[in-house]
Parts: C-alpha cells; structure tokens; sequence
C-alpha cells in the first residue's frame, strides 16, 4: 500500500517525503478535530469511577 502511494506521488523522493508528511499531519489533525471527539463518548474507558474506600 505504501510502495503504491509512494508510486503515485509526483517529483523526486524529498518531494514525495514532504508530500506524506503533510497527508500525515492532516490526517492526525482530522482525526484529533473531528473522529475522536465524536467516538468519545462511546469509549468504555470513559466511564472510570473513583470510590473512597472506608
């Protein structure tokens, strides 16, 4: 899959990089805006409770 995109990729290999690291970012970036806020509230591990022990 990475041999493909990076076949797909005009210029040379310092292009290519700079290329995938911007798609890198954005995706992160999408990610961490839009999906995870989103999921979150569906996330098992949200619903941690603390309880004094007595």
């Amino acid at each position: 899959m990475y041999a493909l995109l990076w076949r797909a990729l005009p210029g040379p290999w310092i292009v290519k990089f700079l290329i995938c690291l911007v798609l890198i970012a954005a995706t992160v970036y999408v990610l961490m805006e839009y999906v995870f806020p989103v999921i979150a509230d569906y996330m098992p591990f949200n619903d941690a409770t603390v309880e004094e022990g007595g």
